[in-house]
């Protein structure tokens, strides 16, 4: 269309060309007035010939530019990570009404120590707030599809207390979906507690459990060696992994964490201290214990567990906001924070990552280390079931651990439409 557009248009100037330009042969008096008008139109018929080559020029450019534009893209996002998945986990925390999506007071595995509302916080705000990843969306929850993509299976959450308040969100966002509530219940009759050491909920209608095992360090706690000094009360085998792990093998998703009993204060000041090939190790660092440790989870992963059945999640260290460096303090705001304050990073995390990176098997990183740095406004504070301590480490319920459990959601339902295709 171009061509014949151009062709059309030089031929049609062609002979008029040809006349005004021929203003250097010899020109009769009779056709124009002067030579000054003859040149006058030249100048003219450039000009104008100019323009509209330059507008063909913009033309073109536009066309092309608003073809790239509208075009949709079916594309990897700019901020996919290297299997070509949406980073979930690099985003913001925007308001939405439609939170929360359960009542904790209506859900008898929410824990009443994590109950914020019930248990005197006023304000609400802190409820209504979802995680939006940049450049993806994680999507909205749909029990039921969860429900019959759970049908018949078994979750399986295993760490410490954090671990525990994502096996409640997800018990209590589930249950939203089932009508006959009676249907859903713990399988030995148990209370939540916070030593237990192993909890489990049936949906009965669905055939199904998600259980939660307690092991804070994923290791094996043992007996004090002889000869020990005094101050070793207890020894963890960071080369043998927790004596329960064999109940752990036999599940189709499986959930760990691990890092917030790794402070001096809950290991050393309390008389815990590393112990590897049968040998004390009084001065190694905590940071290395915890290396250790989860070397000793890689390789019982990597043996034990066929992940063509069980699809393994590790998530990261959660933030705190402790106003001081002595966990005495706790500052509850109103709004989430704007900037994390270094808060989205951690030494812990960064060594799940590493790990992670380096296993021959695959396992998906829950990395909520940045998502939970902006919420200070989300935590337990003095709304627990003892006020007298306050807590920045925790989490109300509903809350951040909702967040974690749909983006969860989304790679299990992912994972049915892959292998759909």
């Amino acid at each position: 269309m171009v061509s014949k557009l151009n062709s059309s248009l030089f031929g049609y100037s062609r002979p008029y060309t040809r006349r005004v330009l021929s203003f250097g042969h010899p020109i009769g008096g009779s056709q124009f007035r002067s030579k000054a008008f003859q040149s006058l139109n030249g100048v003219i018929v450039i000009g104008s010939f100019s323009c509209f080559l330059l507008a063909m020029a913009c033309g073109f450019k536009y066309v092309l530019t608003e073809s790239r534009t509208i075009i949709p893209n079916y594309g990897i996002p700019e901020s996919a990570d290297w299997n070509g998945e949406c980073d979930y986990f690099d985003g913001r925390w925007v308001p939405d009404e439609s939170y929360p999506l359960y009542n904790s007071s209506e859900c008898p595995f929410a824990e009443q120590g994590f109950n914020c509302l019930a248990n005197g916080r006023r304000d609400r705000g802190y409820l209504r707030w979802r995680w939006k990843p940049k450049n993806c969306e994680i999507p909205r929850f749909n029990v039921h599809a969860v429900l019959e993509k759970l049908r018949g299976k078994r979750v399986v959450f295993v760490g410490d207390s954090l671990s525990r308040t994502q096996w409640e969100s997800m018990i209590c966002l589930l249950m939203t979906g089932v009508e006959d509530k009676n249907s859903v219940y713990e399988v030995n009759g148990n209370k939540i507690s916070k030593h237990i050491r192993y909890l489990g909920v049936r949906f009965g209608s669905f055939n199904f459990t998600v259980e939660f095992y307690r092991s804070v360090f994923l290791v094996q706690p043992g007996s004090v060696p002889k000869h020990a000094p005094k101050r070793v009360k207890l020894a963890l085998k960071l080369d043998v992994l927790d004596d329960i792990s064999k109940e752990w093998i036999d599940s189709d998703v499986l959930i760990f964490n691990s890092g917030h009993w790794w402070t001096p204060g809950k290991l050393f000041e309390m008389g815990w201290y590393f112990q590897v090939g049968g040998k004390m190790k009084l001065g190694m660092p905590i940071s290395a214990g915890f290396r250790i440790a989860l070397a000793t989870w890689a390789s019982w992963i990597e043996n034990m567990v066929d992940t063509n059945k069980t699809r393994v999640f590790f998530r990261t260290f959660e933030s705190s906001h402790w106003s001081d460096g002595t966990r005495q303090t706790c500052k509850v705001t109103q709004q989430p924070l704007s900037k994390t304050k270094g808060r989205d990073r951690s030494p812990f995390s960064n060594m799940v990552l590493n790990v992670m990176k380096n296993l021959s098997i695959p396992v998906t990183v829950l990395h909520v280390t940045p998502m939970g740095a902006f919420r200070s406004d989300a935590h337990v504070g003095t709304w627990s079931d003892n006020p007298s301590v306050p807590d920045c480490g925790h989490w109300c319920l509903p809350g951040v651990p909702d967040m974690w459990n749909g983006i969860l959601f989304s790679y299990l339902l992912s994972q049915e439409r892959v292998s759909l295709q």
